[in-house]
């Protein structure tokens, strides 16, 4: 600041020749001479001057500053917000792919029940049909046991004659009508 003074305060000096004669009047009859005070008023607005100008350019500086971080910080919200919609929708995304990964097991478990169910219907028919099967096969046997039982009793009682029964005392049973 001290040093810009100094060269304002140099070029009026050259500007005005030391007496600033030919400027405040050139000859027209005014007083050419300027006082110590005109001086010191006009040096003093030079320095007014050049402070409001230095404060012009500080507070369009602070400004222009402050329209920066403003915008950095509007850039940041906006990253950020991006940022937090991008990990909602990835968490959504993810939660559909559990969700849909829970229903493909369930259903593939379901199916595997069904068919299960299915087997051991199945299995158990099966068995009731082999059970009445060989319940069937042992009647049969049994009854092809019988009839070959009563064939042989009546091939022997041909084969012998006339048969008449002892009493377990060594006497003729007793027949009726005999």
């Amino acid at each position: 600041m001290g040093e810009s003074f100094m060269w304002i305060f140099a070029l009026l000096i050259l500007l005005f020749g030391g007496n600033f004669g030919g400027f405040f009047g050139g000859g027209h009859g005014h007083d050419d001479h300027v006082t110590s005070a005109e001086l010191q008023a006009g040096l003093n607005n030079v320095q007014t001057q050049g402070q409001l100008q230095q404060l012009g350019i500080a507070t369009a500086n602070n400004n222009y500053e402050t329209a920066l971080l403003i915008n950095q910080l509007g850039n940041n919200m906006t990253t950020q917000n991006n940022n937090n919609l991008v990990n909602a929708i990835q968490g959504f995304n993810a939660l559909t792919q559990t969700i849909t990964g829970v229903g493909n097991t369930l259903g593939s478990k379901l199916d595997q029940l069904g068919y299960q169910m299915e087997q051991c219907c199945c299995s158990i028919k099966t068995q009731m049909l082999q059970d009445k099967y060989e319940r069937v096969q042992f009647e049969l046997t049994e009854a092809r046991n019988q009839i070959s039982n009563a064939n042989q009793t009546q091939t022997i009682l041909g084969n012998l004659g006339r048969f008449v029964a002892w009493a377990g005392t060594g006497t003729q049973a007793g027949t009726a009508g005999t």
